[in-house]
């Protein structure tokens, strides 16, 4: 079977366009995950592993009512989370690594969550992914956390082709505008969720479709 060729890499000035166009629709990106402090939203962002945001938000509803800080964490135990998070998937190892985490807040971090990727990324569940959102959202650094969504949008569109997620984040650090680089992260990962959705993409209402190098556009 011929391979379909691959999308034309977007040209620097329509991705300036595309951000133009993305930003205008939604001025004030932000999460969709609920939270009020960047440690919940560091548990939030653990828990959101292959798991809807919907169903992420339903489930830290009980759970940052029960503890919204490391300690309160620590003393709920294992079990006490895992009744919370038993919902979402692969709940008995987020729980384990929730507690843990928590811990090494405390025992490492005075309870603070560290404004440090090295230091993100040395806590359990925690990988680029996590402390790309976690920097963005909490500390305001201009990163782009590449997920599912993201990486599609990045490679079906031809804003950043790339054969990993660590590949299209570089391309898209790169070439995104860097008035724009903060907010990336939020609109393409919205975008992506329900605009250019994996089996079926919706280009009809699509805001950059004819910037956008996919070759099976949909209308």
């Amino acid at each position: 079977m011929k391979a379909k060729p691959r999308p034309r890499k977007m040209k620097l000035a329509h991705m300036e366009a595309c951000f133009v166009r993305l930003a205008a629709q939604l001025p004030d990106p932000k999460t969709e995950l609920s939270f009020s402090s960047p440690f919940t939203l560091l548990v939030a962002v653990v828990l959101s592993a292959q798991a809807t945001d919907v169903g992420v938000n339903r489930a830290t509803k009980g759970l940052f009512a029960a503890a919204d800080t490391p300690q309160k964490m620590v003393e709920l135990g294992i079990d006490g989370i895992t009744h919370h998070i038993r919902t979402i998937g692969l709940f008995n190892m987020k729980a384990k690594n929730v507690h843990r985490l928590s811990q090494l807040l405390i025992d490492q971090h005075d309870s603070v969550v560290p404004e440090d990727r090295v230091a993100l990324e040395a806590l359990p569940g925690v990988g680029r992914k996590t402390a790309n959102v976690v920097l963005n959202e909490a500390f305001g650094h201009a990163t782009i956390a590449v997920d599912t969504h993201i990486f599609r949008v990045g490679n079906r569109t031809g804003m950043a082709p790339g054969k990993t997620p660590d590949a299209v984040e570089a391309e898209l650090v790169r070439r995104v505008p860097d008035e724009w680089k903060k907010g990336a992260h939020h609109w393409l990962i919205l975008h992506g969720r329900y605009t250019c959705k994996a089996r079926k993409p919706d280009c009809a209402s699509c805001l950059i479709y004819e910037f956008c190098g996919f070759r099976d556009k949909t209308a």
